[in-house]
């Protein structure tokens, strides 16, 4: 009896410590913020539906449902740019998702530049394609389900007295193990990816590009706001920018916003 009574209490302990930190999630504070900024929205109040989810950003809270209705928001008051930038930045944190994908393709036909996007080698593409295919949420929590069941599988194998059941809860234990590493592994790869593509969006109407971080370098060619550019380092309140077709050239920092 007291050798049942400690797997118990060492199984509960194992539940306590891998359940209570995603219970304790629900409970979130910035709840209410969101709720009282999609009330504005349903009101048509779209200004101050974007100073209240300004308030959750304000205060740490990130998420892709928060910068896709502040994208909404901002379509709705006729900033087109900004709202581009909320649904870039809702993007980055649930790449795969429909609706925000979708807003990204019917805000850009709003914009002034039509850009083609130069041919990617199909292999670099299927990973992008693939990595991208989860949202970070979804990510984080298979990874925790899949460590979860498999901490809690690999219970079982240290307390059963029988050997089949043993083989059974080691191997399946270590499935849900692999699977939970491969979701974070894929995390770290769209961290990975977006760390290492920072774009921005450009706010300025109008915006010349130069050959070289100075005035009085040679123009380039002109691009306008909203226009997504890919931001490839900064030097001295300028940025060097490249184009889907392959264009580079450097604009004022104060020209765009990074994603």
């Amino acid at each position: 009896m007291k050798m049942k009574f400690n797997c118990h209490k060492q199984l509960l302990f194992l539940f306590l410590v891998l359940i209570l930190p995603m219970l304790s999630l629900g409970n979130d504070p910035g709840h209410d913020l969101f709720v009282k900024g999609n009330a504005y929205y349903a009101k048509a109040q779209y200004k101050d539906a974007l100073n209240t989810y300004q308030l959750l950003l304000d205060k740490g809270y990130q998420s892709a449902a928060v910068y896709f209705n502040m994208g909404n928001a901002s379509y709705k008051t006729g900033d087109v740019t900004s709202a581009l930038l909320y649904y870039e930045k809702a993007h980055k944190l649930a790449p795969a998702d429909d609706d925000i994908n979708s807003n990204i393709r019917f805000a850009n036909l709003k914009t002034t530049d039509k850009i083609d996007q130069l041919p990617e080698f199909f292999l670099a593409n299927w990973w992008k394609t693939f990595i991208l295919s989860f949202s970070k949420n979804a990510l984080s929590v298979l990874s925790i389900l899949f460590i979860f069941l498999a901490s809690a599988i690999l219970a079982i194998y240290f307390f059963t007295g029988s050997v089949s059941v043993k083989k059974i809860s080691f191997y399946t234990s270590m499935i849900f193990f692999f699977l939970g590493v491969f979701m974070i592994f894929i995390a770290l790869m769209q961290v990975s990816y977006f760390n290492g593509h920072r774009q921005a969006i450009v706010f300025s109407s109008s915006v010349t590009v130069k050959s070289g971080p100075v005035e009085q370098s040679s123009s380039l060619f002109i691009i306008h706001d909203g226009t997504k550019v890919n931001v490839l380092e900064n030097n001295n309140g300028w940025m060097k920018i490249s184009l889907l077709n392959g264009n580079v050239g450097w604009i004022k920092m104060t020209d765009a916003r990074e994603i």
